[in-house]
């Protein structure tokens, strides 16, 4: 009677998941802010991966910033065109963890969010 029952999250969870990563490319953190704001409460899935992409662009923000800063002594300008390429392929590799309806956490974040 003890059983663990493992149930995967309905498809418009998956997609509101997906949608929190991806949202990641083009808003920033606003996006994940957003969707994590408004189904932290209705679904554990959507908030749990809206959380992880929040926390993954206020990571890739303060990573701008110092790339910003950097940028009077010239390491960011390498820097700038790198985190923009590492942002665009951990949300996608995101993206398509949360379509299948599995958790993903990225690598190398601060966990602000939990």
């Amino acid at each position: 009677m003890n059983e663990i029952t493992q149930s995967t999250p309905e498809k418009d969870d998956c997609n509101m998941a997906m949608l929190a990563h991806l949202l990641g490319i083009f808003t920033g953190f606003l996006g994940a802010l957003v969707i994590w704001l408004v189904k932290k409460d209705s679904s554990a899935y959507v908030a749990q991966e809206a959380a992880e992409a929040l926390n993954f662009q206020i990571t890739v923000l303060i990573g701008y910033v110092i790339c910003g800063v950097l940028t009077f002594i010239l390491i960011g300008l390498i820097a700038f065109p790198l985190l923009y390429v590492v942002n665009i392929v951990f949300c996608l590799l995101g993206a398509v963890a949360a379509s299948k309806g599995t958790g993903y956490r990225y690598p190398f974040i601060v966990r602000l969010i939990k």
